[in-house]
């Protein structure tokens, strides 16, 4: 731990931020592929309503999972904190008790979600005739969520630990392991959605197990006793205070996700979500360079805050928001150049290739200011200043975005809706730059 903590508090900035942040853009870009090519399989071999299927139910198992997302970067933020003031005994209970709370939450929701099925699905945005699909589908992949919680719960601390090469193999393992069962089970045993379930599944069940493994292993120092699995009033705060940014996050996405289905069954139809769904694969897939920066940014702002070094906080931050711009830049010319090209990927279906790449086009707009609000919102996180970070991570994807979800298409149809992208990444950036210019100026270096 000495040694990689040396690294944290003196290498040189760039280099470390490079050094953390390519292993995760390797893991979030195989873990995007896997998504990618599960929606292609489906909507290739079974067909549109099946790419509907899975836009209304994976962001239902995501927010179960994100019970653990929120546990493991609320308590990764901790366990930077604590490691960076040289609190290793405080650092093993944090981790314990998160386990203990992923545990309890995660095995909660998923009962609850077999005793409401129908009602969850048609919630979600399972109308029409993607409600057919939607069930065997759903039935499979709830009951793998567990172990997502855990991977989603133990990939952060992982991070925190200054083992990023761990953290990519954990999100290579499930991605590679999802698309040979989905060719398995979709395209030579025939069993359709029930296969792409089943796949998925067993994959969050890889990706569970590895990373519950390599934390709970001699390799991990993080090595915990049972005593640490008892849960503690004062860490469980700790880890809910930094942790509820997250859940607040997912939770607003999947409210986004109700307001959106609803809306584009309203205004279009069934291949409408189709069309999102495509659109919210790309997204993950186009920005995983910019989300590695994010995940490298955050453990190393985090343990410097801790250790008062402002100067390499101020550092970090400025690099990162520098890597993460022209990262955007990039990204953004590729989507203006190859949004058919993207679309053609996913489908031959006639409808679905007109009217796609131009709603790519317009929910990609202002991809550069994108890296900027991003690195903004994780800065408060990492140096553990929870209520800043919350309001700047619900602004692109709770305060601006579903009320214009709501109001534009009544004026402008369909598009109104993919209007509403853009314009709420633009005021997003406007007010982190705000946000941080302020707090910023308080360092004292």
């Amino acid at each position: 731990m000495g040694q990689i903590a040396n690294e944290i508090a003196s290498e040189k900035v760039h280099k470390l931020l490079l050094k953390q942040s390519i292993p995760a853009a390797i893991g979030i870009l195989v873990m995007s592929i896997n998504m990618i090519v599960d929606t292609i399989f489906v909507g290739q071999w079974i067909g549109v309503l099946a790419i509907a299927a899975i836009t209304v139910v994976l962001p239902i198992g995501f927010l179960i999972s994100s019970i653990g997302m929120a546990i493991g970067i609320g308590g990764s933020s901790v366990i930077s904190l604590a490691l960076g003031a040289n609190e290793v005994e405080k650092a093993k209970r944090v981790f314990g008790n998160q386990i203990s709370l992923t545990t309890i939450a995660a095995f909660i929701l998923v009962l609850l979600c077999f005793l409401l099925e129908t009602h969850v699905l048609q919630l979600f945005g399972a109308n029409g005739e993607i409600l057919v699909p939607a069930i065997p589908y759903f039935r499979i992949v709830i009951a793998g969520v567990p172990f997502l919680a855990y991977a989603m719960m133990g990939n952060p601390i992982i991070r925190a630990l200054g083992k990023p090469k761990y953290a990519m193999v954990a999100l290579i393992l499930p991605a590679i392991s999802n698309i040979i069962l989905d060719i398995l089970f979709i395209k030579v045993f025939n069993w359709g959605m029930f296969g792409a379930g089943l796949a998925t599944s067993l994959s969050y069940a890889v990706c569970g197990i590895f990373i519950l493994g390599f934390l709970l292993s001699p390799k991990s120092s993080l090595r915990i006793g049972f005593h640490c699995l008892k849960l503690k009033k004062k860490i469980v705060a700790e880890i809910t205070s930094l942790g509820s940014i997250t859940l607040v996050r997912q939770a607003s996405v999947s409210i986004l996700t109700i307001v959106l289905n609803y809306s584009l069954f309203k205004y279009g139809n069934e291949s409408s979500i189709a069309i999102f769904g495509i659109i919210n694969r790309l997204m993950m897939f186009i920005f995983f360079p910019v989300l590695g920066i994010v995940q490298g940014f955050l453990p190393i702002a985090g343990y410097n805050y801790g250790a008062e070094l402002y100067k390499r906080v101020k550092e970090v931050l400025f690099t990162g928001i520098k890597y993460a711009t022209v990262l955007c830049i990039i990204t953004f010319i590729a989507i203006y150049f190859l949004n058919y090209e993207m679309t053609a990927v996913f489908t031959t279906d006639t409808t679905l290739l007109q009217q796609t790449p131009n709603a790519i086009l317009i929910c990609f707009f202002a991809t550069p200011f994108i890296g900027f609000q991003l690195i903004g919102a994780a800065y408060f996180q990492a140096v553990g200043k929870a209520k800043p970070a919350l309001v700047l991570t619900l602004l692109r994807q709770s305060i601006f975005l579903i009320p214009f979800v709501i109001v534009l298409p009544m004026f402008f149809g369909l598009d109104g809706i993919w209007y509403s992208f853009p314009i709420s990444d633009m005021l997003a950036a406007i007010v982190t730059f705000f946000f941080l210019k302020k707090e910023t100026q308080k360092l004292v270096v």
